[in-house]
């Protein structure tokens, strides 16, 4: 409905890069450049300049992207319109980080399966980072993402969110540790322990550094581990400690004791869906967020 180009220009605004936008929209970057140019062409104005290392949007540019901004919520509000007098809503896209898509979204895709009968359903486990370049390259149509500060604020128009849950984070100790003889335990407690996280750059490395710094101390990292089991491996046999989201399972017989954390600085991170703006309106869309935040609020945490 809506010169596709105006896409790839959001998607080169949003990461400063003609090539992250290629990688995220599956082109090549001279088709992204061809595009632009484009785009350009047929509206007398130059929309994009290199300043530094980053592709930034000229002042013609922020007018367009302002427009399109507009111009795609209308599209969606369209789209929960047709669906009203339309048989089925077609194909859904879900994503999110890897704990979020085994608690929420397989759940929600099988409820949406016996709901929506003739849709496409599509779950996609995905990074934050990559949950929003799929809702902005029209991939996916909700997104659960952890916090943090690379996820688009409230206020950004090109979005809508809706907070699904605050998942505490424990801390994950070898038994015999000597926290767990203590009655209460901040990770501050901690500070001179080995810390196994998740890789640099991912959503929880970063939002383990940023826990530790709000408790008054840089961690030392010992080791990396990108999965829950792995973590909790390297803990059970004295290699460091692991802070775990209260969603995610240790498994029966591991040799690792939870610590539920406390004091003013207890770590938590915040889970919220997030739709392109308008997208919420869609029958099957507005479903699917009932149901996540049903599940959610079924969770003792």
């Amino acid at each position: 409905m809506i010169d596709p180009r105006l896409r790839t220009l959001q998607l080169v605004a949003h990461h400063g890069s003609v090539s992250a936008a290629a990688r995220a929209l599956h082109f090549t970057s001279s088709a992204v450049s061809q595009q632009l140019r484009g785009l350009s062409d047929d509206l007398g104005a130059t929309l994009v300049r290199q300043v530094g290392r980053r592709m930034e949007p000229t002042v013609a540019g922020r007018i367009l992207l302002r427009h399109t901004e507009a111009l795609h919520a209308r599209a969606e509000l369209a789209r929960a319109e047709l669906a009203g007098v339309q048989d089925s809503p077609g194909r859904i896209g879900l994503c999110g980080f890897s704990t979020a898509a085994a608690r929420f979204l397989v759940p929600t895709a099988a409820a949406l399966r016996e709901q929506f009968p003739g849709s496409v359903i599509q779950v996609v486990e995905a990074e934050p980072a990559r949950c929003i370049d799929l809702l902005l390259a029209g991939d996916c149509d909700l997104a659960l993402l952890v916090v943090d500060d690379r996820v688009p604020p409230e206020t950004d128009r090109r979005f809508e969110q809706h907070t699904v849950l605050d998942d505490p984070l424990d801390l994950a100790v070898p038994v015999g540790h000597h926290l767990t003889t203590r009655s209460e335990v901040t990770l501050r407690d901690a500070a001179s322990e080995p810390f196994i996280t998740c890789l640099p750059d991912s959503a929880y490395h970063r939002l383990t550094l940023a826990a530790c710094q709000a408790a008054g101390f840089r961690p030392t990292v010992a080791h990396y581990a990108d999965e829950w089991d792995t973590g909790t491996a390297l803990v059970a046999h004295g290699f460091g400690i692991f802070m775990l989201p209260r969603l995610a399972p240790v498994h029966p017989g591991t040799d690792v004791v939870r610590l539920r954390l406390t004091g003013t600085a207890a770590p938590v991170r915040r889970i919220v869906a997030m739709t392109r703006a308008g997208g919420a309106a869609q029958p099957v869309i507005d479903h699917a967020l009932r149901s996540i935040t049903g599940l959610a609020g079924s969770i003792p945490v």
